[in-house]
């Protein structure tokens, strides 16, 4: 497949003052030597020194007087660019449609169109990147938050696989140190082999599972925390959700049940990313359109991270206090396993407060004020990145992935420590040991299939 030379538009296809088009292999410079001209009208890639810029234009082959685009081209010649492969990438005007004609031009030229991830997957492949390194290249564009793409940076950076590959090298020592034993127990001995080994599997497995706890709080820094409000009808919800927008996006009326559908945004609130869903009020009613509004607030609960309960407080006024709470905490019991905090709202009308012990943290909270926004953002950060120091440079794991290896790995340790319970022989621990240390090197891509490999680049954008 290497063998092939490569293009695609590597920035965004959008009105825009640059547009980019990649081109890697073997071929590179050749093609685009074809296609490209400088003032005075030479073709002068195949001369140029690498990691070098040049003036000029792209022509069409087939009449080089035909200028299609002003551009500046780079040349990065193997092994330094990011596929460890020839590289040449055109900086052209950023119009769609002239940079659609320029990639045209280098597809004519002879070069084949990239697939996604596919440069991605060369510098995996020519051993530019480790996989986890490969994968960070698209967290970090995807990143929607200074937290999100400090971890994103990291492990591009290096730092997870730093880890991983302390933890196998540790492994394979001690596996290749059995294996070495029962070959020759003359002069190698196991005694006392197994306390070793035990204090080894404590180390490995308290690592292990920091990585996985760091999960937790990682993939919320990735995708946001879907966070739902709920709450009976007319308690402001829709309020409250267009002050966390910073915009009207929700219709607010004093009319109770005016929002009969779930509405969905994604809002930042500093470095706190939260997919944040509107619901219906939540009330036994008999019109068939609001039945279905409740139903699906109350499925949008159920697949949510965090539950903000909006309470009208100013109901405190003119009612008992059990019928301003009456049915939430019901709510809450049917949700008891979800993450939640209590929004006594519309405070600036009144301050006479319920005297319910509610199971989540209370907020006095104002949509029409602001009072207690600062409170809650804390409150969220603190459930949900508290295991994150935003100054330090702690590991954070933000793929699913990489838990799910990090996982296998732990159970095959925890064999191991099965069986040095049980006595077993240690042909059993190094079995054992050479699975946790497999399922780590599909971290870092050192025990993965060509099918993996082509699954996980192939969720990567056009021109990465």
């Amino acid at each position: 497949m290497n063998s092939e030379t490569i293009a695609a538009i590597s920035t965004a296809l959008s009105e825009s003052g640059i547009g980019i088009i990649r081109v890697s292999g073997s071929e590179a410079v050749d093609i685009v030597n074809k296609i490209f001209v400088s003032p005075g009208g030479r073709h002068i890639l195949k001369d140029v020194a690498s990691h070098t810029i040049h003036y000029g234009f792209i022509v069409d082959p087939r009449d080089e007087s035909i200028h299609i685009d002003e551009c500046l081209v780079s040349v990065m010649l193997s092994p330094r660019s990011f596929t460890a492969e020839d590289v040449v990438e055109i900086n052209c005007h950023g119009g769609v449609f002239v940079v659609k004609k320029v990639l045209s031009t280098v597809l004519s030229a002879g070069a084949r169109l990239a697939e996604p991830g596919e440069f991605s997957k060369r510098a995996f492949l020519n051993g530019r990147l480790d996989l986890s390194e490969a994968e960070a290249v698209m967290d970090v564009i995807s990143s929607k938050s200074d937290s999100s793409l400090k971890a994103s940076l990291n492990q591009l950076s290096g730092n997870i696989s730093s880890k991983i590959r302390d933890i196998r090298k540790d492994i394979l020592y001690n596996i290749a140190f059995i294996e070495s034993a029962l070959d020759d127990p003359e002069h190698i001995s196991l005694d006392g082999f197994s306390e070793k080994l035990y204090g080894l599997l404590e180390v490995w497995l308290s690592e292990i599972d920091k990585l996985i706890r760091s999960n937790d709080s990682g993939r919320f820094l990735r995708e946001g925390i879907g966070t739902v409000l709920l709450g009976k009808p007319n308690a402001g919800k829709s309020s409250v959700m267009n002050l966390l927008l910073g915009e009207d996006r929700a219709i607010v009326t004093d009319i109770a049940g005016t929002t009969r559908d779930t509405l969905e945004e994604y809002i930042r609130l500093d470095d706190i990313g939260l997919n944040l869903i509107d619901t219906a009020g939540i009330r036994d009613t008999d019109n068939a359109v609001e039945q279905i509004g409740v139903e699906r607030a109350r499925k949008a609960a159920e697949n949510a991270d965090l539950i903000i309960y909006v309470v009208d407080n100013s109901e405190a006024d003119s009612c008992n206090v059990s019928d301003v709470t009456i049915g939430y905490l019901d709510i809450m019991k049917e949700f008891s396993d979800k993450k939640g905090i209590v929004l006594l709202n519309k405070i600036d009308i009144s301050r006479d407060l319920p005297d319910i012990d509610f199971p989540y943290p209370v907020i006095e909270f104002s949509a029409k004020t602001g009072e207690g926004f600062e409170r809650l953002k804390e409150t969220i950060s603190d459930m949900f990145y508290s295991g994150i120091k935003n100054d330090s440079d702690e590991i954070v794991i933000t793929n699913m992935r990489h838990r799910q290896c990090l996982e296998e790995s732990r159970n095959s340790l925890i064999n191991v420590r099965n069986s040095l319970d049980n006595d077993m022989e240690e042909d059993f621990l190094s079995i054992d040991l050479m699975d946790a240390y497999s399922s780590l090197g599909k971290i870092i891509g050192e025990d993965i299939d060509d099918d993996l490999a082509t699954e996980i680049f192939s969720k990567f954008c056009l021109g990465k």
